[in-house]
């Protein structure tokens, strides 16, 4: 389904679904005298993590925390079954507990949302934790679970998206926490008095240390090939351009003609490098486009030859990344490779990515975000100002000192194609 009309869906029926079952849950509470009590001592917990695969790996520090309070075969993760991959990647719970759910139309949604709640119930997971901003779909599915205990965010007296009050353990949605403690905090929340609201009255916690990726032998040597095939040549560095010519968020797109121009002049100061375009299966064409649009025997693409996990072990290989704001800039995050993000209608103090060689580019515009929980990542922005502020030689400038601090590394740092 279209983002524009699971929106509706979630608006209209979502709002409806959510006042019935909040009726249905005062008038039960009140009947079976249920009590909200502290502590809760969670047996099995199952993430709702539908969208976002880039938001999933800031979800890593809240996962990890679940596995230490149950153990990893007790954990479970429900996620849009074209987002799994990057849960596999991951592999911080067994891949028999990743629940899948397909949104290709409404119909084919319900038959899985029911498979995927019979077995929880199956199962006898007695908690769940709601990690979409403000959607109704993953609250009315936590309610369903008959689970125990529910953790999400709630509006309280804010005057954000309707919820009804499905949640035992209600958070407040605090829009000054970087994403992944916010995330984090749900499952701390557990241990709270679900009556003090709002939650979660605790210290705000560091920010946990990032999740790595490390490719096997036999992987590297393959994606070293790919390259290498492609460019007829091993590249002594590479810098790894991500365009995102078919985003669906197309209000985040750096111009195509600025990777152009920053790619050209990659290549004419630093004969060293060898540029790769990335891109998914649908992203091809465009990415294509810019490669030939750079010109040279040392800019290749690889758009569309690549699994996600290649793509991963492109970036342990490579020295450089520059990329919207977007999944890869998470998923560099878990190698060593210096990752260059540009923000415009997002914001990095929430949706930055983690990780020592992190490297922001962001306008940092009065409208900026524009795209937040509140409304449901839908802007009415037509001119996306904040990208085009970004000039290329301000993304040449991060490229440079980026190159430069990796020739300085010791030889066994270093990620060199040869």
């Amino acid at each position: 389904m279209k983002k524009e009309t699971i929106k509706r869906i979630d608006s209209l029926f979502g709002s409806i679904a959510c006042g019935l079952l909040t009726v249905h849950r005062r008038v039960s509470d009140a009947l079976f005298f249920r009590a909200r009590k502290a502590p809760v001592t969670p047996r099995r917990i199952v993430f709702l993590k539908l969208i976002e695969q880039g938001a999933t790996v800031l979800a890593a520090p809240a996962i990890r925390r679940a596995v230490e309070l149950v153990g990893r075969e007790n954990v479970f993760f429900c996620v849009f079954k074209q987002n799994r991959p990057i849960v596999d990647i991951l592999d911080l719970i067994p891949r028999e507990n990743v629940l899948e759910l397909r949104d290709s139309n409404l119909f084919v949604f319900a038959g899985d949302a029911l498979r995927v709640l019979w077995r929880i119930r199956r199962a006898r997971i007695d908690t769940v934790v709601d990690m979409e901003f403000m959607a109704r779909a993953p609250a009315i599915l936590a309610y369903l679970t008959g689970a125990r205990w529910r953790v999400g965010l709630h509006r309280f007296t804010a005057e954000g998206p309707y919820r009804g009050d499905l949640m035992t353990h209600r958070v407040q949605y605090n829009p000054y926490l970087h994403t992944s403690i916010a995330y984090s905090l749900l499952v701390d929340a557990l241990a709270l008095d679900p009556a003090d609201l709002p939650l979660a009255k605790v210290a705000v916690p560091a920010e946990a240390p990032r999740h790595r990726f490390v490719p096997t032998a036999e992987e590297a040597e393959r994606v070293r090939a790919l390259v290498t095939s492609r460019a007829g040549h091993a590249p002594r560095r590479i810098v790894v351009l991500n365009p995102n010519t078919g985003d669906l968020l197309p209000i985040r797109m750096w111009p195509a003609d600025r990777f152009v121009a920053l790619g050209q002049r990659i290549l004419q100061e630093h004969p060293e490098a060898t540029l790769v375009i990335t891109g998914a299966p649908s992203e091809q064409a465009g990415a294509e486009e810019v490669c030939r649009r750079i010109g040279g025997d040392r800019v290749v693409s690889v758009a569309g030859a690549t699994t996600l996990r290649d793509v991963l072990v492109l970036y342990a290989l490579a020295d450089v990344l520059v990329t919207n704001d977007s999944g890869p800039g998470h998923f560099a995050s878990m190698t060593d490779i210096h990752n260059i993000v540009l923000f415009g209608p997002e914001t990095p103090k929430l949706f930055g990515p983690l990780g020592e060689n992190r490297h922001v580019v962001w306008a940092e515009l009065a409208c900026s975000p524009c795209v937040n929980p509140y409304n449901h990542r839908f802007s009415p922005c037509t001119n996306n100002v904040c990208m085009q502020a970004i000039t290329v030689d301000r993304v040449y400038g991060e490229v440079r000192a980026a190159l430069a601090a990796r020739s300085a590394a010791a030889p066994g740092e270093r990620r060199a194609m040869t």
